[in-house]
């Protein structure tokens, strides 16, 4: 029986960045998947950091840890929301990982004195890892790789030349070029403009690379005239230039593209002979997203507000929530460095429930801190994640048990009260990047907690990323109170969900819960919170009414 052969499928892209490569790559994965294939995405980034670990969230956005700890960029979200499926190290490949190995195998002798060259050794370790995860599951019928970067990018060269020269070895139905592009329009000249696309395809044309699809990032559908345009001066067929144009939601992507010709294209080229994908349950997903029947505001504290793509998970979490709770989840941004000068009162009373996500450092924290404090005496949903859960410990030990100097050691090394504490085996760490508690761990819950009646199951597996935890030197301080410690580590030694008991609905988890949510389910916390969240806005909407009802009342006695 001949050894089956895995299909590549290379995209790129050109003119700008931020196009939505990733949502691209992992669109084209969910069509392919519909279709039955067994689809694996690998991100290659161009950076030399190793992985994004220790980077600036305002810089390269989330960190998207996964099940084995690896810290990935963000496009692995969308792969994993896409495709319902875990990723592992092996689907992040950036230049710092690649020059490592090899660096290390120089010192080592293994190149028995040869000058190391970015070719060929570079660009063969690059091609090593992009047939990792096929090698690693011979199952695998395709392997999208999606190269970080735009086409001319000094540091994506490497990258590139890699692919070229994977394609060059393998039979021409075995691989195929996708580049994503812009076709800006000018609204003063009121035309599309093909020139930036042409000169992209002709970068990458100049390096050996013939894409065979474009897809056109584009405010408004590619007409004729447009695709035969770019078709001529790019060396693509008019039926393989695809419109990308904007949608209401990601989710729809997959459904544009499928109705554009863009995944049969796709399969015919690579001569992938299964039918048309089953696509029902999706189009009920992006119909329900499209029509909520109710609309809640929840907040979001934090101090990366101003770059939306550092809680992307979290944002994606509130898209699949609100959706199987048939509501708009509308966000509200607030900046915790706002609430501690201005006061929680002014940005939070028209809220339907409030999140606090993870981060580092004390900016912002002492605002986290009055935030929950503002809630949980109000009685407005709220989840905390992380650093979340923390603030929510050192809210309720200084404003409910009386120690009013109770924060965080992360923060202050000399405090009399650290309620949240450096983990055990985090003591002496030096080296910031891959050391944190990162990956999947187990939980066991209290079967009488909010927690245990989301999930359903006293056992739950969830995704860490964190040096600090509970201090369980004040456990007995929260004995006898409504501050309860539900779920604990399977040795019960960590802490990791606790809860407020009367309370309309107040979790929070030292894991985060995002980074295991989906489109078609929903993660139990996000939802069950986005339910309190609407009927706490229910419940208000009635108040309301009934008030309007009494003042009516009350005015037509008077006259």
């Amino acid at each position: 029986m001949p050894e089956k052969k895995t299909k590549y499928i290379f995209v790129t892209g050109g003119v700008v960045s931020a196009l939505g490569k990733g949502i691209a790559s992992a669109s084209l994965g969910l069509l392919l998947k519909k279709r039955g294939f067994n689809v694996d995405i690998i991100k290659c980034d161009p950076y030399i950091n190793v992985d994004p670990g220790t980077m600036n969230p305002f810089q390269h956005g989330e960190v998207y840890v996964l099940d084995d700890g690896s810290e990935t960029d963000l496009d692995l979200g969308h792969y994993e929301r896409f495709l319902d499926k875990s990723m592992t190290k092996d689907n992040n490949v950036t230049t710092g990982q690649v020059y490592h190995t090899v660096i290390s195998r120089e010192r080592r002798g293994d190149y028995l004195g040869a000058t190391v060259q970015v070719i060929p050794h570079i660009t063969n370790e690059i091609i090593d890892c992009i047939k990792r995860p096929a090698k690693n599951n011979p199952d695998t019928d395709v392997v999208i790789v999606e190269i970080g970067g735009t086409v001319g990018d000094i540091e994506s060269q490497p990258f590139l030349e890699a692919i070229r020269q994977m394609a060059l070895e393998r039979d021409p139905e075995d691989t195929i070029f996708v580049h994503l592009t812009l076709v800006p329009y000018i609204a003063t000249a009121g035309e599309m403009k093909t020139k930036p696309t042409q000169h992209s395809v002709k970068a990458l044309r100049e390096i050996g690379i013939q894409p065979k699809v474009l897809l056109c990032r584009t405010a408004k559908q590619l007409d004729d005239s447009i695709r035969k345009k770019i078709g001529l001066f790019c060396n693509v067929p008019s039926s393989h230039v695809i419109s990308a144009i904007d949608v209401e939601t990601i989710y729809e992507v997959p459904l544009h593209y499928n109705k554009e010709g863009f995944d049969e294209i796709v399969c015919k080229h690579l001569e992938l002979l299964n039918g048309p994908p089953d696509l029902t349950d999706w189009e009920e997903m992006v119909q329900k997203i499209k029509h909520p029947t109710h609309r809640v505001k929840i907040a979001i504290c934090g101090k990366y507000v101003y770059l939306k793509d550092a809680y992307k998970s979290i944002i994606e979490s509130f898209i699949h929530a609100g959706e199987e709770n048939h509501a708009r989840v509308d966000l509200i941004w607030v900046s915790s460095e706002d609430i501690k000068q201005k006061g929680a009162d002014k940005f939070l009373s028209d809220i339907d429930g409030l999140l606090i996500p993870g981060g580092f450092g004390e900016r912002g924290v002492e605002g986290k801190i009055e935030s929950i404090r503002y809630v949980r005496e109000n009685n407005i949903p709220f989840l905390g994640i992380c650093l979340g859960m923390q603030c929510a410990v050192i809210e309720y030990a200084r404003n409910v048990c009386g120690l009013k100097d109770a924060h965080s050691y992360e923060f202050y090394a000399d405090l009399k009260h650290p309620v949240i504490h450096l983990m055990a085996d985090q003591e002496g760490v030096t080296n910031l990047g891959g050391t944190m508690r990162l990956g999947v761990y187990k939980a066991n819950l209290d079967k009488n907690s909010k927690a245990y009646k989301a999930y359903g199951v006293e056992e739950i597996s969830e995704r860490h990323r964190h040096r600090y935890e509970f201090n369980n030197a004040y456990r007995e301080l929260f004995e006898g109170t409504d501050f309860k410690l539900t779920g604990m580590s399977p040795d019960g030694r960590l802490v990791e969900i606790v809860e407020v008991d009367k309370h309309p609905w107040f979790v929070a988890s030292q894991f985060h819960p995002e980074l295991k949510s989906r489109p078609t389910r929903a993660h139990p916390l996000f939802r069950d919170f986005i339910g309190a969240s609407v009927a706490y806005m229910l419940k208000k909407k009635e108040a309301a009414h009934n008030k309007a009802d009494n003042d009516l009342k009350e005015r037509q006695e008077v006259s």
